[in-house]
């Protein structure tokens, strides 16, 4: 297989089967260096079963994946060596502070105790939380863990970075302070695979977005053009029996008419821009939060 120079993660064709049941099946995509790739489905779609397979954690039943040019069964190790990972569950050592938690892994990577020391304290400071280095995780509140998970990924200067659901639970200040990050690791060279099922977080952040359905890729490319091929603008009508129905159009004009010729029946009307949740809904039937 051919493979393109700025591609770092490819997939042909990925199944994973547990039992009689597909938690993906013929995933074929590209990810291209620099970007931020958000990866978009509900609870069960195959997210995190992807990023397992992408990370070397899980063995797929079928198909293949490279990450960095590395075969991620035929060279796992090299795989793990150019990637990191933020996993949805906190994977730190509770009872350690966050120093010694990034001592840890720095030791797992071999680093020298100059270099160790060095690498810790830039990363804390990137990341900030010098100021609470000497805390225990358990001690931190989520936000802070989290920024935490991700001090401890970057240790090895990964070129890829893996988060899977990397804002769930967090309220909406603190949601917006790890998108803030995102972006600053995005913009320093590193290239993000983000799952969430967050509609706002896949807009607000990605570069393209995979959205995945009952294990399969259902549609892919830029927010704006997937909006773009299903309708930029939204209207919502709300008739007597309060049954809401949704229509989607290219322009505000041809909205605005047809606005002009719905039917006295006609309770509410709503006019706004088309989303992301839009188009999942209208591949799917059901919404992104539904489990």
């Amino acid at each position: 297989m051919k493979k393109v120079d700025n591609e770092v993660i490819v997939t042909e064709e990925l199944s994973k089967r547990y039992s009689e049941i597909w938690a993906i099946k013929d995933l074929s995509l590209r990810v291209f260096s620099g970007e931020i790739f958000g990866f978009l489905g509900p609870n069960g779609a195959g997210k995190t079963t992807t990023i397992r397979i992408l990370t070397t954690l899980t063995k797929p039943t079928s198909g293949c994946a490279w990450v960095n040019g590395f075969n991620v069964l035929e060279k796992p190790e090299k795989v793990r060596e150019s990637i990191g990972v933020m996993q949805q569950h906190l994977s730190l050592d509770r009872d350690l502070t966050v120093r010694e938690n990034m001592e840890l892994r720095a030791r797992l990577h071999h680093f020298e105790a100059s270099e160790r020391k060095r690498r810790i304290e830039e990363l804390l400071d990137y990341v900030g939380l010098s100021e609470y280095a000497d805390r225990s995780i358990e001690m931190l509140s989520g936000g802070l863990q989290r920024r935490a998970m991700v001090a401890c990924s970057l240790i090895h200067k990964p070129k890829i970075l893996f988060l899977d659901e990397p804002t769930v639970g967090l309220d909406a200040h603190t949601r917006r302070r790890m998108w803030d990050l995102i972006r600053r690791l995005n913009a320093d060279g590193v290239t993000i695979f983000l799952t969430t099922h967050y509609i706002e977080e896949a807009e607000a952040l990605c570069h393209r977005v995979g959205i995945i359905h009952l294990g399969q890729l259902i549609a892919l490319g830029e927010p704006s053009e997937l909006r773009r091929k299903m309708g930029l603008y939204t209207v919502v009508t709300v008739v007597e029996n309060g049954n809401t129905f949704y229509k989607y159009f290219s322009g505000r004009d041809i909205a605005t008419e047809y606005i002009k010729s719905l039917p006295s029946n006609v309770k509410a009307i709503l006019v706004r821009e088309s989303n992301l949740e839009d188009v999942f809904i209208e591949l799917t039937g059901r919404g992104v939060s539904e489990d």
